[in-house]
Formats: structure tokens, sequence, C-alpha cells
């Protein structure tokens, strides 16, 4: 933290830098967790077609979101901004695959033991409908560099969710500890963004209340929302 604040650096190139070394964090984290699902066992190459497809496309977006971050630090804007027509499309394929996928897992009886369905659900899809909406504010900002990294920047913390959940002895939690703990994992992210802004202009931007304002609130609603009668009776239906 100290390199980026340096003020031989200007502060353009300075934030260009800090957005890209926490795309690179968010990515080793992801990664780190899957992969670790895969070493144990956990995770095989033999799931059905479906997970498969889920997989890819979340991944995909993973690959996106380092190479914008890249192509600002290379300030490469005009190709970044290229691609990031493309990205605002893609996060509407992701949101039909996040929700579609997980409703499969519920279907085909595929949700982890150790998650009841109704809570499992709801809490992947406002997992997904959160960073979807983070993301797509991020692009309507697109013309405010301020805001657009920063919105983006909340987006990928959230979509760190399955990710971070596969680090966690989560099988020895109650599903309330399970929803919290995954989110205190993401705090650390959120703290070094701030702290960041504090350092280096003083105050930290108001687009980081409002991106993690609304993943936090996500997380406070999730299992209410799963124990209403609707969702119950979904999850029955789904189950069955």
């Amino acid at each position: 933290m100290a390199t980026l604040a340096d003020t031989t650096i200007r502060p353009i190139e300075r934030d260009r830098l800090f957005f890209f070394v926490m795309s690179l964090a968010i990515a080793a984290v992801v990664v780190g967790g899957f992969s670790l699902q895969l070493v144990e066992g956990r995770s095989t190459f033999a799931s059905p077609w479906w997970v498969h497809v889920h997989g890819v496309t979340f991944m995909g977006w993973l690959g996106i979101y380092l190479t914008q971050n890249w192509l600002v630090w290379r300030n490469d804007t005009l190709a970044h901004r290229k691609l990031g027509r493309i990205a605002a499309f893609y996060v509407g394929w992701m949101v039909l695959i996040g929700i579609g996928a997980n409703t499969m897992a519920a279907v085909h009886h595929r949700i982890p033991p150790f998650f009841e369905p109704n809570t499992f659900l709801v809490m992947d899809w406002l997992t997904v409908l959160v960073f979807a909406g983070l993301t797509w504010a991020g692009v309507r900002f697109r013309e405010r560099t301020d805001w657009h990294r920063r919105l983006m920047l909340c987006g990928a913390i959230q979509v760190m969710t399955p990710g971070v959940g596969r680090l966690l002895p989560l099988p020895l939690l109650t599903q309330t500890q399970q929803l919290w703990t995954i989110w205190a994992c993401l705090v650390p992210f959120m703290a070094a963004a701030a702290i960041y802004d504090w350092r280096t202009r003083g105050h930290v931007h108001v687009a980081y209340a409002w991106g993690f304002g609304a993943i936090t609130l996500a997380v406070a609603v999730m299992r209410p929302l799963a124990f209403t009668p609707p969702m119950l009776a979904l999850t029955h239906y789904l189950t069955a």
C-alpha cells in the first residue's frame, strides 16, 4: 500500500495500478477456492454439462475483469471501451446461467447437504443479481471514472462469494454463520479499497457505501426471504 501511495507516481497511474492489483487479488481467491475443491475431490470434470457452462461462464467474467483492469493499467482505453460493450451484455448471460444452474442444482438434488435448499437458492440468486446490479451501475457511470471503477470493483468483490465459500469450513457452521462468515471474508477487500481512498483522496468515495451496503443488505435478507411461504413452496416444487 505504501508503494501505491508513493507521491512519485502520478495519481492516475497510482489509481490504475491499485485497481489492477485488486483484480489480481480477487482472481487469486476465486481460482484458489475452486482449485482446492478440485484437488480435494469435491469437484470433478464428470459433473453435468450445465455445471461446466456455469463454471466457464463465471470464470470467463473473471478473465474479462482482469483484462479490463490490465488494459486501463496499460492506458489502452480504446480496447477497454470496446471490451466493455461486450462485457455489459455478458453480465446478462451470467444472470441467466447463474440462476438457471442453481435452479438445476435444486431439481437434480445437487445442493451441498450442509445447505438448506431454500437458503442456498436465495443466497445464489441474490448474489448474482446484486453482482449484476452493481456491475451495470458501473457501466451506467462509465463516463464518471471514479464511480465506474469503484462500482465495478464492488461487483467483482460480490461475485467472489462462490470462491470464498469453497475456502471455508462451511459444514462446521450454522446456516446464519455460513452467510456472515462469507461476508466477513469480503470485508478486507472493501477495507483495502476504503483505506486506499482515505490515504489518496482524504475521504472514502460514496460509491463504496452503495456497493458494500447492497452486498451487506443482501446477506441480511437472505434467510428471511428463504423462509417466506412463496420461497418455501418454490423450493418444495423444485426439489420434489
